[in-house]
């Protein structure tokens, strides 16, 4: 029993380590993405003629994204996350 413990207590550690580093990673590239739409908004909106219609052009991007993303999640993310878990369950460590 207390062996099952051991190796319940390193896989959890394992998954979670795992997961604050790929959590880490996606702030990094959140914040790229964050001032990278900021520049192309304020860039979109000179060349429209006013700041706003960058905005909107943008938003309206990101809004069929998201649409798309909808109708795609299951095989985008939840399929993916769901075998990544299982595999770090079941993962053999190599030492």
């Amino acid at each position: 029993v207390e062996l099952y413990k051991l190796k319940a207590i390193d896989k959890g550690t394992d998954i979670f380590t795992s997961m604050v580093s790929r959590l880490f990673i996606i702030l990094i590239i959140t914040l790229f993405f964050l001032l990278f739409t900021l520049g192309l908004c304020f860039y979109l909106g000179d060349v429209l003629g006013k700041t706003h219609y960058g905005f909107f052009t943008v938003a309206g991007i990101y809004f069929l994204f998201a649409c798309i993303f909808l109708l795609f999640r299951r095989f985008l993310i939840d399929n993916p996350l769901n075998d990544y878990i299982v595999r770090q369950i079941f993962k053999e460590k190599k030492r």
